[in-house]
């Protein structure tokens, strides 16, 4: 994607078709990646360029494993 509004652009609409479709498992995965990004979107509201999915996971889970940051 190119920024992050047509990045959530694109998800509420295949939300909406997913919908349409009873595609339950489908609708549950793409909430949860429409909220998390709008989480994201809030943290961060100057910011245009669209994150990648380990950029918003980070932004939400800071102390994970795998979002922490040594010096050595």
């Amino acid at each position: 994607m190119e920024n992050i509004e047509a990045h959530l652009a694109k998800l509420k609409a295949e939300l909406d078709q997913a919908r349409q479709s009873g595609d339950t498992g489908k609708v549950n995965h793409l909430e949860g990646e429409l909220k998390d990004l709008e989480a994201y979107q809030q943290h961060h509201p100057g910011e245009q360029k669209d994150p990648t999915p380990l950029e918003v996971y980070c932004d939400l889970n800071p102390t994970a494993p795998e979002c922490l940051v040594y010096d050595d």
